[in-house]
């Protein structure tokens, strides 16, 4: 059985906001944004197809897949 690094909505968040970082120190992506809001937060990866936010389970996918990817190849 695999061991989550999250329980609930805000601890998904902050590991998606985690990868980020990591993602960015790795050179993957040039810059990300995240906006806090009291209910929700939403993130911003700069992409020439897509402008719009995404929500917390979307970038936390989105970068444990770039970051998977990345470290495959090496």
């Amino acid at each position: 059985m695999s061991q989550y690094s999250f329980h609930d909505e805000i601890t998904l968040a902050e590991q998606a906001e985690e990868l980020g970082r990591k993602a960015l120190n790795l050179g993957l992506i040039p810059s990300f944004v995240v906006h806090h809001f009291p209910d929700s937060w939403q993130f911003y990866i700069p992409n020439e197809k897509i402008s719009g936010s995404l929500t917390p389970e979307q970038a936390y996918l989105k970068l444990k897949k770039l970051i998977e990817s990345s470290s495959s190849k090496a």
